[in-house]
């Protein structure tokens, strides 16, 4: 099956209360894990590629490691562009085949935000392509995405921000971070906030970065066997479904996807410490990507038998 738009996916998660996964892909191993959750839970997918991840594996390798995902499945997936930091590095990757992407202006003043996000839209909309856009700041860092503080996004702004650019879905600030490290306290999101602005925009999807839970019991794994996660604070997962249940329909994970594939791997190592063999630890892993994956489907995004 070819790789699909979001517009259809989201159409039916916004009507069906429910949320689309959008986890982060580095290689052959965490695209397979993904692929064989979402064939297991029988869900759409959207497989998304940041800029570490297009200089770590390389744009081609990418490309061709999706190709051979997209053979013999009927799930629906998209190939998604995640920050795009630039209109060039948009251009060149929905020419590369992907069919989503997110220019991301959030770091800019409004009015430049707006013109970078409507030259994209105009050029991606030719194409057919999807894009999504943000609107307030996310704190944290993960990949080549940081920011110190976190800016909210304004209800009032959103509504004038997608009426003037166009953009297809807008990745919004409501206390979500980056990392593994986005709670010093007690864990909120501005749910009254994510309740203005779906109601001033129905029907239009709204997305979530920075929502892994960051479980405790990987931190526990990883911290067993040599490693020093500490004080690593995720996002509930009974507040990412709540979320999902109003007008989000794409919710980002990426570091639950890492934790677990290195706390399996430094466990492997310490039980097996003559075992050279790249498959025989990566093996572990690529299930572990399987478990944690089907796992949000179920509990958080809710988007099981939604294929």
């Amino acid at each position: 099956m070819p790789l699909v738009s979001p517009k259809e996916m989201f159409a039916k998660a916004y009507a069906g209360g429910y949320a689309v996964g959008a986890f982060n892909v580095n290689n052959m191993e965490i695209i397979q894990g993904i692929m064989s959750a979402g064939e297991q839970e029988r869900s759409p997918l959207i497989l998304q590629v940041s800029a570490g991840a297009r200089k770590y594996a390389g744009e081609t390798y990418i490309i061709k490691l999706m190709e051979a995902a997209m053979l013999g499945t009927d799930l629906p997936v998209v190939l998604h562009l995640d920050h795009g930091q630039n209109f060039e590095i948009c251009q060149k990757v929905i020419e590369a085949g992907f069919t989503s992407v997110m220019i991301d202006g959030s770091h800019l003043p409004f009015e430049e935000n707006i013109a970078l996000t409507k030259q994209v839209v105009q050029y991606a909309h030719d194409k057919g392509v999807w894009v999504e856009a943000e609107l307030g700041r996310l704190a944290g860092v993960e990949d080549e995405v940081s920011s110190e503080h976190s800016i909210y996004t304004d209800p009032d702004q959103a509504v004038e921000f997608v009426e003037r650019t166009g953009c297809d879905s807008l990745a919004i600030a409501i206390g979500t971070s980056h990392g593994a490290y986005k709670f010093k306290g007690e864990a909120k999101l501005d749910f009254d906030r994510l309740d203005v602005i779906g109601k001033r925009m129905p029907g239009y999807p709204l997305v979530l970065h920075g929502s892994s839970s960051v479980p405790q019991e990987f931190v526990d794994m990883a911290n067993a066997y040599g490693g020093h996660v500490g004080g690593a604070k995720g996002v509930p997962e009974e507040l990412l479904r709540r979320a999902a249940t109003m007008a989000v329909c794409k919710i980002n994970i990426d570091t639950d996807i890492r934790l677990a594939m290195t706390a399996v791997i430094r466990k492997y190592f310490a039980e097996h410490p003559a075992d050279f063999d790249p498959r025989q630890y990566l093996s572990p892993a690529r299930d572990a990507v399987r478990d944690m994956v089907a796992h949000k489907i179920r509990t958080v995004l809710g988007c099981s038998g939604k294929a």
